[in-house]
């Protein structure tokens, strides 16, 4: 079984050549390949959810954003704290968004061990409960394939692996649109690039009033730090009004000190 391990991650390194990757595990190559990887499509590829059923990441979550980490499960403390504050960030972009504004999926990478059953057990322990939130496992090839596509890279350690802390968010139209990093993150470095993508949807062009109301819940959605939650942020439309009122209260000033200076000449 460590043969068949160690054989998928020499292929990943192969694989990954073309992109510089390391030999070893080194944080600032592992950063510069996923963000290399921005702007990059994800392929077709299989993948099994923790009920065991079949999942298409290209075909089933086609339309929508899409947050993607990649965990193993036998991660005794990184792994299961890294998917705790992520789900955290999903219930605030959630509220914020709306409940099926974008989809997640966890992928367990070590092949061996990462199987459905695994990834429910983990899905339990983190607490995860979310109705659009998938927990997938994948052949070796897979998990190759979905790795370069992520610009995600990771090494064996006696201790399980090493790898970059990495959720990336897809778009629409299945692209890598951005990297968040870090066990524990600021909540707007995910929410924010999900706000940009739902907030800009195709389903607004061509339909005036969908499309401003679209414009508005992206600039008006706004992040309080004191709560630690979204909120609408109306304060713009009273500057607005503030100023239209202003600016309607001197033009009648001046409309009218107009009429008064016609009714003095017509009485001279």
């Amino acid at each position: 079984m460590k043969k068949a391990l160690l054989l998928v991650l020499l292929m990943v390194g192969v694989a990954l050549a073309d992109a510089d990757t390391p030999d070893r595990y080194d944080p600032e190559a592992a950063l510069q390949l996923s963000q290399q990887a921005i702007g990059r499509s994800l392929g077709d590829y299989a993948f099994t959810d923790e009920f065991g059923q079949p999942v298409n990441l290209r075909r089933d979550y086609a339309g929508k954003p899409l947050v993607i980490s990649l965990i193993f499960t036998s991660c005794h403390h990184v792994c299961p704290a890294t998917t705790k504050h992520l789900a955290k960030a999903v219930d605030v972009a959630r509220e914020a968004l709306g409940a099926d504004s974008f989809n997640v999926v966890t992928i367990g990478f070590d092949v061996a061990n990462d199987t459905p059953q695994a990834m429910a057990a983990f899905a339990r322990r983190q607490g995860v409960k979310d109705e659009n939130w998938r927990f997938l496992s994948a052949d070796s090839e897979s998990i190759l394939k979905i790795s370069n596509d992520l610009g995600f890279i990771f090494f064996p350690t006696p201790r399980g692996f090493d790898h970059l802390n990495q959720s990336s968010v897809i778009d629409r139209n299945g692209a890598v649109y951005s990297q968040v990093y870090g066990v524990t993150f600021e909540l707007p470095w995910l929410v924010e690039p999900l706000k940009e993508i739902v907030f800009n949807r195709t389903s607004g062009a061509g339909h005036l009033f969908a499309g401003l109301i679209d414009r508005v819940k992206l600039f008006c959605t706004v992040y309080d730090p004191t709560t630690g939650r979204y909120r609408f942020d109306n304060s713009l439309f009273v500057q607005i009004a503030v100023g239209a009122t202003m600016v309607l209260a001197v033009f009648f000033y001046l409309f009218n000190e107009i009429l008064k200076s016609r009714r003095a000449r017509k009485q001279g």
